[in-house]
């Protein structure tokens, strides 16, 4: 079994797939989007969405698209909003997504689109199902493959070694540039964000990246 991280890259050619695709990875009012949840059935796509941009253009994009069948939108800050979306799919939509459904592959949420277009998930199965399915992706899309590991390193896997408080303190971080290069944020504003004292949110981030550090490196 291998868990590996898969990048998908339509070289600026995401409409062709679907518009939706094609908004959350090139539209300018976009900053960062992550497919939280999402349901193929046939003809239909369910999908949650967490965006960081503009939500007034994204909606406006919405009602435009005429493969969007409903929406609803939440906000999520000043700068985010979560969004559902039910969508017709395209034919290479589905072509996309029957490449994992015929196969034992599990693909592990979120998915991530990128600034620079690409689409990158993990997966998760056999090693010869997740060759398979990568051969099966429709053009124009490619797919690289990076970071392989064991099942210690898929996502939702790190993420259950956390006590709620540490994810709530991991999120926190993340979302405000601690982790940037230069850092954005201190222990004030991650303790601010979680609502504790910054001496505590510090002691959880610690917490938090020793679990993930251990995991990584022992898987």
């Amino acid at each position: 079994m291998k868990h590996v991280r898969v990048t998908l890259d339509a070289a600026g050619r995401e409409d062709e797939i679907h518009p939706m695709y094609d908004v959350l990875t090139n539209a300018p009012y976009v900053d960062r989007a992550t497919a939280l949840q999402w349901n193929a059935a046939g003809d239909e796509l369910g999908a949650l969405h967490y965006v960081v941009g503009d939500r007034e253009p994204f909606v406006s994009a919405m009602d435009e698209i005429s493969e969007v069948l409903a929406y609803e939108v939440a906000p999520a800050g000043s700068d985010a909003f979560y969004v559902y979306t039910r969508d017709a799919t395209t034919e290479s939509a589905r072509d996309l997504f029957e490449t994992i459904t015929r196969t034992p592959v599990v693909v592990v949420p979120p998915i991530e689109y990128a600034a620079d277009g690409t689409v990158s998930y993990s997966a998760f199965g056999p090693a010869d199902a997740i060759q398979t399915a990568i051969e099966r992706i429709p053009e124009p899309i490619t797919a690289t493959i990076g970071g392989i590991g064991g099942l210690a390193a898929a996502p939702g896997v790190l993420a259950s070694l956390l006590s709620e408080r540490q994810r709530e303190a991991i999120d926190a971080a993340y979302e405000l540039g601690y982790y940037e290069i230069p850092r954005e944020a201190d222990h004030r504003a991650i303790a601010d964000a979680i609502d504790c004292a910054p001496s505590t949110a510090a002691e959880h981030l610690r917490k938090a990246e020793a679990k993930l550090l251990e995991s990584v490196l022992e898987g």
